[in-house]
């Protein structure tokens, strides 16, 4: 039951179908404060029609990688009510880019280094010996060092830096 192009209000299967959220994930977000509604006198929510533009945010947002928290708390940033603007999304969005960046740069690594060793302490692979010389890395705590971006020593060097040098001495003295 689509609802009409001036309903102020949508039922949660308007908004649903509207969204392409299902029910239960609309009633997940409210229960976690990132939409809210009203109830009529029979118990039933209702939502105002900018509540779309919020579900679109929150799926948007979730889809790059922010965590519900983060964005229950870029919302809360914006006056009850009012719908994300784009100037709101540029505002928000800038602020998680160095978040988006580390988390790109943890892909790359993890793309790149997926057939090497990943620093978890095994040593059984032959280039573990070269690139975890008597696990270096374990003394870093535990986990596989080499992928986490967050876990991974200032000192490392890249593995594009590391492949630039023939026998792969650089990124062995460093332990990365």
């Amino acid at each position: 039951m689509t609802a009409p192009w001036n309903a102020k209000e949508l039922t949660v299967g308007q908004l649903s179908e509207r969204s392409g959220v299902a029910v239960s994930a609309l009633h997940f977000y409210e229960a976690k404060g990132l939409i809210t509604s009203r109830r009529t006198s029979g118990n039933q929510r209702r939502y105002s029609r900018d509540t779309l533009r919020r579900v679109a945010f929150v799926r948007l947002a979730q889809r790059i990688g922010i965590p519900l928290k983060t964005i229950k708390d870029a919302l809360s940033e914006l006056p009850e009510g009012r719908t994300p603007t784009r100037a709101d999304w540029a505002r928000l969005s800038a602020t998680w880019r160095t978040e988006l960046d580390d988390r790109i740069e943890q892909l790359l690594r993890l793309r790149d280094d997926l057939t090497d060793c990943i620093g978890c302490g095994c040593l059984s692979l032959d280039r573990c010996v070269l690139a975890n010389p008597r696990d270096q890395l374990g003394e870093e705590g535990p986990g596989a060092r080499r992928i986490d971006t967050h876990l991974r020593p200032s000192s490392c060097v890249t593995r594009q830096e590391e492949r630039s040098v023939s026998d792969g001495a650089r990124g062995a003295a460093h332990g990365c």
